[in-house]
């Protein structure tokens, strides 16, 4: 199991950059898939940006956020990052970090769910 918690959220002018970091409280935190995802009212969970286990795992990002986005994590430390560069108002929404051993990236995969925290570009 892995207790997730949620930083760096926050309101930000189109153009610029914020970073999330997750930091994960328990066993075996290098072996979990990684991911972030995001929502707004009444739409569904979207996948943002993805980190496989172990050290310089494979990232895989959604097309929205491709070139813009970068996801990496430090195991040494149990966190989880999302460097947001050139934000846009569509990238307003609720982040959620997950965590758990998936074969893939369906928000139902993963058991282990941070907070969420709000992100607003205008």
């Amino acid at each position: 199991h892995v207790q997730l918690v949620e930083s760096g959220g926050g309101s930000v002018q189109t153009g610029g950059s914020l970073r999330l970091s997750c930091v994960g409280f328990g066993r075996l935190y290098d072996t979990y898939c990684l991911g972030w995802f995001r929502q707004i009212p009444g739409k569904e969970r979207e996948g943002v940006a993805f980190i496989e286990s172990g050290v310089g795992g494979p990232t895989t990002y959604a097309d929205s956020v491709k070139a813009r986005f970068t996801t990496s994590r430090n195991n040494a430390k149990n966190t989880l990052y999302l460097q947001m560069n050139s934000l846009k108002p569509e990238d307003t929404a609720t982040y959620y970090c997950a965590a758990d051993h998936c074969n893939d990236y369906a928000p139902e995969c993963f058991g282990y769910w941070g907070q969420g925290t709000q992100v607003t570009v205008s």
